[in-house]
């Protein structure tokens, strides 16, 4: 099949390469004409694992293509999935004025049948909004279709869970909109993959309900660490314990500095509006952020407690993406956690490996911090060493090696990567979050 991408982000990125993976012709449509420079050359303006192949192998093989002119793109097929960004407005609403440019300027360029498919994640019925902005805008009686088709990627594992996934959901309104989904999915359906055929409201709230009950769990197991922390229990192994339970599952019960990037908090904010706008009652969802956004001051404390002060101290930090396996730098805890540390008076020298660039964006380095291109460089000489993200080089850490290269044998890691008790053994200070 010919299928159009329009926006070519993150989403709109993997999504295009991976239906270009499958076997379809894709083309993506991106405003940016350096980033549609860069993609015609195969090489990827974001890091995701397995991407910058799956670009490559597309534009060898000639099914995958990028322009910036929309009009070719509503052109090339039937198909044309909406994957622009929908980020915050002040009051955690999403702001859709991308999704409604789509839908007004597809309409002023369709001549033929269109099947809009929003994968971008937006509101409950916003479906409508979208009909009815084609509807308005259309010069000719043209039929179309739109349909919901959420994306449930993971930053850092986005290829594998687009060609692995749990389950696909289509929200339709016709059997036509429904059987071009069928044929478009038909490569990982034949592989045993799950697809779920709804309305396209409640596919729409699929995506909400799925990313605010993760962000839940993940607020819940630090609300359980930090009275771990109190009785001197282990906040690993309560996660064991209740994962053990298959109603519960062992997955997001990982205590730490808290959720970031561009889905939990976007769209935590987003569903506690929803439920405003509709008068009910999603208070449950506002102790979930407001769990989460204390994560940074607690970390800070526990800072301050293992150090006195760092005021003038040398502090390393290894970590600076919200996540391991991406660049990807949104909502991430160091963007918190570090200015406050300078604002303390300590002196940062800072390390990730792929995030460096974005951070570096936000935070100029100067007196009070530096980014170093290895881990080993950031420690030498520190006072103490932040651990923010859980990248496997830091697992596999030379840490007898760490330890001769610092002033102060002192670990505050923040997302649990080591065990206490190897720690000690080594002759290291150790803190972690919800473990004696």
């Amino acid at each position: 099949m010919r299928v159009t991408v329009i926006g070519g982000g993150y989403v709109g990125l993997v999504t295009g390469a991976c239906f270009s993976h499958l076997g379809h012709e894709v083309l993506i449509v991106e405003k940016i004409p350096e980033k549609v420079e860069l993609l015609k050359k195969g090489i990827s303006p974001i890091y995701e694992p397995g991407l910058e192949d799956l670009i490559s192998e597309g534009i060898r093989e000639s099914r995958l293509d990028f322009t910036t002119d929309l009009k070719e793109g509503v052109d090339f097929s039937d198909v044309v999935f909406i994957c622009v960004g929908t980020p915050s407005l002040p009051d955690g609403s999403a702001d859709l004025s991308q999704v409604e440019e789509v839908a007004r300027l597809t309409a002023k360029n369709m001549n033929s049948y269109k099947l809009l498919v929003e994968k971008s994640t937006v509101p409950v019925n916003t479906h409508k909004l979208v009909k009815k902005t084609l509807q308005r805008y259309l010069k000719k009686d043209i039929p179309f279709d739109v349909a919901s088709n959420p994306e449930f990627l993971r930053e850092g594992s986005a290829v594998y869970d687009f060609l692995n996934p749990d389950r696909i959901v289509v929200g339709v309104e016709s059997k036509r909109a429904e059987d071009i989904l069928r044929d478009l999915y038909k490569p990982l359906t034949d592989k045993g993959f799950p697809l779920i055929v709804t309305d396209p409201a409640t596919a729409e709230l699929i995506k909400h309900a799925s990313n605010s009950f993760l962000a839940m769990k993940i607020s819940f197991i630090n609300m359980v660490a930090d009275l771990c922390e109190k009785t001197g229990a282990d906040v690993e192994l309560v996660a064991k314990g209740m994962g053990y339970d298959k109603r519960i599952g062992m997955s997001f019960l990982k205590a730490g500095i808290g959720y970031g990037g561009s889905c939990f908090p976007k769209d935590v904010k987003a569903f506690i509006k929803i439920g405003r706008d509709y008068g009910l009652d999603f208070s449950l969802l506002e102790a979930v952020e407001r769990i989460n956004s204390q994560r940074i001051e607690r970390f800070i404390d526990k800072v301050l407690s293992a150090l006195w002060t760092v005021k003038g101290k040398n502090i390393a930090v290894w970590g600076l993406a919200f996540k391991p396996n991406t660049d990807d730098i949104r909502e991430a805890p160091s963007l918190k956690i570090i200015p406050k540390l300078i604002n303390l008076g300590a002196k940062v020298r800072a390390y990730d490996p792929k995030a460096t660039e974005n951070f570096n964006r936000v935070f100029v380095p100067g007196e009070d911090l530096v980014y170093v291109e290895d881990k080993y460089e950031a420690v030498k000489g520190a006072e103490a060493l932040l651990i923010l993200t859980e990248w496997e080089e830091f697992e596999k850490a030379d840490m007898d090696k760490v330890k001769e290269l610092m002033e102060l044998p002192i670990v505050i890691d923040g997302r649990n990567v080591f065990d206490p008790k190897d720690m000690r053994d080594k002759g290291f200070e150790y803190y972690s979050i919800g473990r004696p």
